[in-house]
């Protein structure tokens, strides 16, 4: 067999095909993405234990955490520690600052956070009220606001019985 007709039968078998013919053969569909059924809200959230503090169901948490010459901002998953990490101490934040503690490094500090967040997906997280101390961090949470990112994460949706008066909407069916 000559090299042409090798090289023309390997490219009749990699034609490329429209997607429509791919669904149409698909048998099973896997989603590989480890946090798609947190944000189909139907992961479990940890309620932890009896003796633990309370408001430790979440799945995403913001903390803020202001040092005696930084502020840094994480946001932890239940699971897997921090995800996200923004400081003022980072090298692109500090050049743009006059000093890395003021109110304005706080502002700086969110908005980087919110842009961070919503590139990775993340919308909605949950944060303790108690931890707003002084009006700085007020000013970070303002900017994350602002931003698009609620602070308040979403019910888990429970399955109803056939007995439920009340039957929730799927979070994964859009009605337009």
């Amino acid at each position: 067999m000559s090299l042409r007709n090798r090289v023309t039968n390997l490219f009749l078998k990699r034609q490329i095909h429209g997607n429509a013919e791919i669904v149409e053969n698909c048998k099973e569909i896997r989603n590989r993405n480890p946090r798609n059924i947190e944000r189909l809200r139907i992961a479990r959230k940890p309620v932890g234990y009896i003796l633990d503090k309370p408001g430790f169901s979440y799945w995403h948490k913001l903390i803020i955490k202001p040092s005696n010459r930084y502020i840094d901002a994480e946001i932890h998953h239940f699971e897997n520690g921090p995800v996200i990490m923004v400081s003022s101490q980072e090298w692109g934040i500090r050049k743009q600052l006059y000093n890395t503690k003021d109110i304005i490094a706080y502002k700086y500090v969110g908005r980087v956070l919110a842009q961070r967040c919503l590139e990775s997906g993340i919308c909605e997280m949950y944060f303790d009220g108690s931890e707003i101390i002084a009006s700085k961090v007020q000013t970070l949470i303002n900017e994350l606001t602002e931003n698009g990112i609620s602070l308040q994460e979403p019910p888990r949706y429970y399955h109803p019985k056939a007995t439920d008066p009340d039957r929730p909407e799927r979070p994964w069916q859009f009605y337009e």
